[in-house]
């Protein structure tokens, strides 16, 4: 009796033994697993985020992968330069380096928030159908026409403010200074352009202007005079 209660009680150590090394094993598969990258569905890689023999934790993503399928051009565009099209305005996309290849398209989405590392926003235009030879991860650029509108070049030193707000000087027909305020459309290398608050033909001081004060009589330097 002894002996078969000593057997006994090794056959169930044994199998605890079996159960604790099928968990283990089970564990060890699904750590190898891991190793193995699947993609859920046919696409191009687009971005690698790990290299060879780096050691990653779970959740790390190592690869970005761009499904296959309806095709979407994505640019990163600065907010004031943004010109947003009619929903059914055609977009030309063309290869940057053939542009002969075009693909038209709509925009779909343009992304409510400005990114802070670059300040641009994204906007995806979704192409219609693809030519051969442009395929996922092509770089192109895109052609829209837009309604056009009137604007004024001026230089920076034309530029100051009225409180917080972007002004100019404007000479009156009484030959004096007064601050206008002005609507800024975009900042250029030495120049500004202005999208509203001027019309056109009138004067505007474009040196000295902190020299001015609102009433101040100016006096217009003619053509070719002498200093």
């Amino acid at each position: 009796r002894s002996e078969y209660d000593a057997a006994q009680a090794a056959l169930r150590s044994s199998q605890s033994a079996l159960t604790a090394a099928q968990a283990q094993l089970a564990n060890a598969r699904e750590q190898l697993g891991y190793t193995a990258l699947v993609a859920e569905a046919p696409g191009v890689i687009t971005a690698r985020q790990a290299e060879v023999g780096q050691v990653v934790q779970a959740t790390v993503p190592i690869f970005s992968l761009a499904r296959d399928g309806e095709r979407d051009a994505v640019f990163n565009v600065y907010e004031s330069l943004l010109v947003e099209p009619p929903p059914d305005a055609p977009i030309t996309v063309s290869l940057l380096d053939n542009p002969s290849i075009k693909a038209v398209g709509k925009v779909r989405e343009v992304t409510p928030a400005v990114a802070a590392n670059t300040g641009t926003v994204q906007v995806k235009i979704a192409l219609q159908s693809l030519p051969k030879g442009m395929e996922l991860g092509s770089v192109v650029s895109a052609t829209a026409n837009g309604p056009a509108k009137a604007s004024i070049e001026l230089p920076w030193a034309a530029l100051t403010k009225d409180l917080n707000e972007p002004a100019v000087w404007l000479i009156d027909a009484d030959g004096k200074a007064q601050l206008h305020k002005v609507s800024v459309a975009r900042y250029l290398t030495g120049k500004v352009i202005i999208g509203d608050g001027l019309k056109g033909g009138e004067k505007v001081v474009v040196a000295g202007g902190q020299l001015l004060h609102p009433g101040m009589l100016v006096e217009i330097a003619q053509q070719g005079a002498q200093p």
